[in-house]
């Protein structure tokens, strides 16, 4: 199972996301903390509410086709994705050019059993991943944001992983919605 239709497009200047509207230029990593605060409660609403008479659990675990995310899939890769770079800026800010795995979004997703997880409990972990991760985008000192860590042959800056994660947890929301539109449109289980 995947989570993306294509491969991977690295943000850099001058992206923008032709999905969600993200645009690299625009994220001004100093400020990245305050937008990955504001983002849980964003993650809550679609996840504890449902219209009357629906069956809240089966939406969320609806996937939309085969081979894509559910929406509760998509709420836990987020929550992985905030403890993951809350990680790896810290190593950074610590090291020189730390190595760090690959996530493997997609095994994670079987390992973990995402799509089995209790919903309220993701809502709240992905919240103290997010409070943990803006902290650790806070306490970034000015000379901080250049340093580098590195993933096999990507380089990645903390100013790159704080744009970066700011647009996963921007476009995954877009990607709830979608999953959500349509469970409630085809009446797809699991």
């Amino acid at each position: 199972m995947s989570i993306a239709d294509g491969p991977w497009t690295r943000p850099e200047p001058g992206f923008v996301c032709p999905e969600c509207g993200f645009a690299y230029d625009d994220c001004a990593p100093a400020a990245s903390a305050a937008t990955v605060r504001a983002l849980p409660p964003r993650y809550r609403v679609p996840m504890e509410r449902s219209l009357p008479g629906e069956d809240l659990e089966r939406l969320l675990r609806s996937r939309p086709a085969p081979g894509r995310w559910s929406a509760l899939e998509y709420a836990c890769h987020v929550r992985d994705s905030f403890a993951l770079y809350e990680a790896r800026i810290r190593v950074t800010l610590a090291e020189d050019r730390p190595s760090f795995p690959r996530m493997n979004r997609d095994q994670r997703a079987v390992d973990q059993a995402y799509n089995r997880q209790d919903p309220s409990v993701v809502g709240d972990e992905l919240a103290a991943r997010a409070a943990a991760l803006a902290a650790e985008l806070e306490a970034v000192p000015a000379d901080g944001w250049s340093r580098i860590g590195v993933r096999e042959d990507l380089d990645m800056s903390v100013d790159w992983m704080a744009r970066n994660v700011v647009h996963e947890g921007q476009h995954h929301l877009l990607d709830i919605g979608r999953a959500l539109r349509a469970a409630r449109r085809d009446g797809r289980t699991a």
